[in-house]
């Protein structure tokens, strides 16, 4: 017995060690940041709707409904419709369910398989062989339970559980990336919309305004006041105006339909939703995460993480594969001649083995699949780095984005007030002949391109601010709703549904609505 102490002792320390690294990781440099000055406040413009300045507040948390900021009902709709009925959401749920059966169907390795066996053969001896006159007939009745179990040693089944969970980890991610790019992608086509109908309006102003206009000159060219050319020369602008509202009504139409695409709708299924830039809000104070947070807030960065995490799991079982497999098998049961008599005395069977396999000679393969997962690990962190990178630069270009919109938009504001005033005062001097059509026609080109220029500046700080919450990782740490997760079941059986889905067999599967 104390001869045996110390063999047990050693085989108890060598099932708790887990071969290959344990993960850790990689730290972000500490003097990381997203530029070398500090952006606190945006520019203002003079005008209602997105002219505001933002505020820049660091260490601002987000809000889990980030987009609600926005202060549009129709606008919060639209995204909790998508994110219930999108098709990438219900994939990439799907996704993470099966990775998480996947970690338990792992974790079920570091227990013992139980089976049950229950038999009886029939069966017709030659006399000849049994040294009979005749041929009996024999029957033999047996049950038994037999256990086999493989200890994990040196922690490849555990790697591989890690491995397993690094991956359902790497699509929980994968999930919540989603999440935010069709959230955003909601935001975005909203602001589109609305920039659209905004910029098809102002043509309609314009176009009322070249109008009167082209019944002035008319009338002044009834008179004989002015020459033909005056007259053709409107008519040809008011044409060209009028030929920019097809182009923006096709966009329009398209931009509707990629909505009803994220609302998982038709396009037959529009329900009439408008937005105009005035509807919405732009939010006025902005959160900007500290550097150290960003790696924790980011669906790409945890996801990539997740992928590091994955591939230095796996170096562990490519290690413990390298050493001796042990396994124990063991069964006991009963074999009789007659199975009214199965558990009887004497009729007991059992049986106990145990097993080392180590390879000897594989001409190098199991080295070389070690090797092969340090290089995927190398890979991975090198892809880690590289989404650490772009995730800071993303929040780099997102400010700096909103630093240049707000001043563009406050010199569009400016340009199209100047324009206005100058087409009001070159029409009053055309009036009294103190300018050429030329002018006039100049200043009534100029205003256009103002106006036009102005509505889509307007739409870009929308667009940029939803960018910024993107850049940050949306809040999804602040939603509530829960993920989709898979549960183990005790034993692995079919359930009756699956055992009788129908009396028709035959019949094709009923195919998934679509609507």
């Amino acid at each position: 017995m104390q001869r045996c102490l110390p063999l047990s002792l050693l085989f108890i320390a060598l099932a708790g060690c887990t071969l290959g690294p344990d993960f850790v990781r990689p730290e972000v440099a500490a003097d990381a940041g997203y530029s070398t000055h500090n952006l606190t406040t945006t520019a203002r413009a003079d005008i209602d709707a997105g002219g505001a300045a933002q505020r820049l507040i660091a260490g601002m948390d987000i809000p889990g409904q980030w987009w609600t900021l926005f202060r549009s009902p129709e606008l919060n709709a639209l995204v909790e419709e998508a994110l219930r009925a999108n098709p990438d959401i219900s994939a990439a749920q799907a996704a993470l369910r099966q990775a998480n059966e996947q970690v338990y169907v792992d974790q079920a390795s570091l227990f013992p398989v139980l089976n049950g066996n229950l038999s009886k053969t029939r069966q017709k001896v030659s006399g000849t062989t049994s040294g009979t006159a005749s041929s009996p007939i024999l029957t033999l009745s047996s049950a038994s339970l037999s256990v086999s179990y493989a200890p994990d040693v040196f922690g490849g089944t555990r790697r591989q559980i890690e491995s397993s969970t690094a991956q359902a980890e790497y699509q929980r991610f994968q999930l919540e990336a989603t999440y935010l790019t069709l959230s955003t992608n909601v935001v975005n086509t909203a602001v589109s919309l609305a920039s659209l109908r905004d910029q098809i309006a102002a043509t309609g102003q314009i176009i009322q305004l070249q109008s009167d206009q082209l019944d002035l000159l008319q009338a002044q060219r009834r008179l004989g006041a002015i020459a033909d050319t005056d007259v053709l020369t409107q008519q040809t602008a008011l044409a060209q105006t009028r030929a920019t509202l097809a182009p923006l009504q096709k966009q329009l139409a398209q931009t509707r339909n990629q909505l009803m695409a994220y609302l998982g709708r038709f396009p037959n299924q529009d329900k009439g939703e408008r937005f105009n830039l005035a509807s919405l809000h732009l939010p006025q104070e902005l959160p900007v995460s500290l550097p150290s947070a960003i790696v924790e807030q980011r669906p790409d960065v945890r996801s990539a993480q997740a992928q590091l995490h994955e591939a230095s799991a796996n170096i562990g079982v490519a290690v413990a594969n390298q050493l001796p497999q042990f396994s124990i098998t063991g069964s006991l049961g009963s074999t009789v001649a007659s199975g009214s008599t199965l558990f009887s005395a004497g009729s007991g069977v059992w049986s106990l083995a145990g097993a080392i396999a180590q390879p000897l000679f594989d001409a190098g393969a199991l080295e070389h699949r070690k090797r092969a997962a340090v290089a995927a690990y190398d890979q991975s962190a090198a892809q880690y780095r590289g989404t650490v990178l772009a995730a800071f630069q993303d929040v780099a270009n997102a400010l700096r984005a909103l630093e240049a919109d707000a001043e563009a938009l406050k010199q569009q504001v400016a340009a199209e007030q100047s324009a206005q005033a100058s087409l009001a005062l070159v029409q009053a001097q055309y009036r009294l002949g103190a300018v050429a059509y030329i002018n006039l026609l100049t200043a009534q080109q100029t205003y256009q391109n103002t106006v036009l220029s102005r509505v889509q500046a307007q739409a870009v700080r929308y667009s940029d601010t939803a960018a910024l919450f993107q850049a940050l990782g949306g809040g999804w740490w602040n939603r509530s709703d829960p993920d989709p997760q898979g549960r183990p079941d005790r034993f692995g059986l079919p359930t009756w549904q699956e055992l009788m889905p129908s009396h028709n067999k035959t019949a094709p599967a009923k195919p998934t609505r679509l609507d």
